[in-house]
C-alpha cells in the first residue's frame, strides 16, 4: 500500500519514469501519459479519491527524487507535473461518463416511473437507488411556468436548492418531464409539496402549480402524476385564477364529465337558447360564469366584468327569457351553473356536438 491509503498498483511504472526523465531530461512519452491516464480512470471507477492519489504520487516524487547532482530539478518537476496532469485528466474523464451514465440512468428510470411502463416489483428496486421507496405511499407536483424546462436550467437549480436547504434528504425526487417541473414526495411529507409550489410559483415568475392526492404502492406515482397533469388542463379550460391548486379540491369536474353525453346534452339543451342572442351565446355565458364565481352577488359580477349592475341584471333576465331559467332562483340555479361549467370543460360553444 503506497501513502494515502493509494495501493500500489495505482502508481505502477512512475518511479521508473522519474528515473528514466533524470537521465535524460526528457519529457513523458506518448504511451506513458497514455498509462497515466489510464490509471486515472480506474482509479475513479474503484472509488479512490483524487486528493489522495495526488498526494501519493507527490509523495512518490519525494521518495524516488534523484540524487544525481547534474540532475536538473525543472526536469523532475517538469515530469511529474505531466505525469499528474495526465491521471488527473483520466479520473475526471471518467467521472464525467459515470455522470452521463447516472443522468441516463436516472432519466429512463424517471420515464418509466411516471409512465408506469416497466415491471413494478423492478420499479420499485430500482426507485430506492434514488432515495424512493415505491411500497409506500408518494405524491407528485407539477408546475408550469410560461416556457418549458429541462434538467439543469437555472429554475429547477433554484427550486432544488430551496428544497434540499429546508428540507435535505428526505426522499425528495426533483424532475423535469415535457417542460414541467415535478416533484416527487411522500404521501405523509405534505409540507414538501406545499413548499415545493410555493417556491415553484416564485421560480417560474408566477406560473401555476397542481398538487396531486398520494397514492399507495409502486403504481401510486404514476397515478398522481396523472391526476395533477388532468388538474391542470381543468385548471385551463376552467380559467381558475388560483396560482396553487390541489387535485383533491377539483375531483367534482372529472364526475360531471364522466358522461361526457350526458353532460353535452344537458349543456345543449339549458344553454343551446342562448344562441339566439345578439352577439351568440358566449357573452351571456361569460355573464353567467362571473355571477357563479362571484357567490350570485349582482354587483360583484358587475365588477368582473366592468359593468353597470343595471347592465348584468338585464343581461340575467335575457338569460332567463331565452332559457325559460332564473339564474337568481336557487331551484334552477344548480341546473344553469352545472351546464355552465359543463360548456366550460367541453369547450362549448366554441367547439359544436
Amino acid at each position: 500500500m503506497a501513502g494515502y491509503g493509494i495501493p500500489e498498483e495505482y502508481l505502477d511504472g512512475y518511479a521508473d519514469i522519474l528515473a528514466a526523465a533524470s537521465v535524460t531530461g526528457r519529457r513523458l512519452t506518448r504511451d506513458e501519459l497514455h498509462s497515466r491516464r489510464a490509471l486515472g480512470e480506474r482509479a475513479a471507477e474503484a472509488g479512490l479519491g483524487l486528493r489522495a492519489l495526488v498526494g501519493a504520487h507527490l509523495a512518490a516524487t519525494r521518495a524516488h527524487w534523484p540524487t544525481a547532482r547534474s540532475v536538473s530539478p525543472d526536469s523532475v518537476l517538469a515530469v511529474a507535473e505531466q505525469a499528474v496532469d495526465a491521471l488527473a485528466e483520466g479520473y475526471e474523464r471518467a467521472q464525467r461518463l459515470a455522470v452521463r451514465r447516472e443522468e441516463a440512468a436516472r432519466r429512463e428510470f424517471i420515464d418509466d416511473l411516471l409512465h408506469g411502463r416497466s415491471d413494478l416489483g423492478l420499479l420499485a428496486e430500482r426507485a430506492e437507488r434514488f432515495g424512493l421507496r415505491l411500497s409506500s405511499a408518494h405524491a407528485v407536483a407539477v408546475a408550469r411556468g410560461a416556457r418549458g424546462y429541462e434538467d439543469g436550467d437555472a429554475v429547477p437549480r433554484e427550486v432544488e436548492r430551496a428544497l434540499t436547504g429546508r428540507f435535505g434528504d428526505r426522499s425528495v425526487l426533483l424532475t423535469t418531464k415535457e417542460g414541467l417541473l415535478v416533484c416527487i414526495a411522500p404521501g405523509d411529507q405534505d409540507e414538501v409539496l406545499a413548499f415545493f409550489a410555493k417556491h415553484a410559483y416564485a421560480a417560474t415568475d408566477g406560473g401555476r402549480v397542481v398538487i396531486g392526492r398520494p397514492q399507495q404502492g409502486p403504481g401510486g406515482v404514476v397515478q398522481s402524476y396523472e391526476e395533477a397533469l388532468n388538474a391542470l388542463d381543468l385548471a385551463d379550460r376552467l380559467e381558475l385564477t388560483e396560482p396553487v391548486l390541489r387535485a383533491a379540491d377539483l375531483l367534482v369536474y372529472p364526475v360531471l364529465t364522466r358522461d361526457r353525453q350526458a353532460m353535452a346534452d344537458l349543456v345543449v339543451h339549458t344553454l343551446g337558447p342562448l344562441r339566439q342572442a345578439r352577439g351568440g351565446a358566449q357573452p351571456l355565458i361569460d355573464t353567467l360564469t362571473a355571477f357563479f364565481d362571484a357567490g350570485c352577488v349582482a354587483a360583484e359580477a358587475a365588477r368582473r366584468l366592468s359593468l353597470s349592475v343595471r347592465a348584468l341584471t338585464y343581461r340575467l333576465e335575457r338569460i332567463h327569457q331565452l332559457t325559460g331559467v332564473n339564474p337568481a332562483d336557487p331551484v334552477h340555479r344548480y341546473t344553469l351553473q352545472t351546464a355552465v361549467i359543463g360548456a366550460r370543460l367541453l369547450d362549448w360553444p366554441d367547439q359544436p356536438f
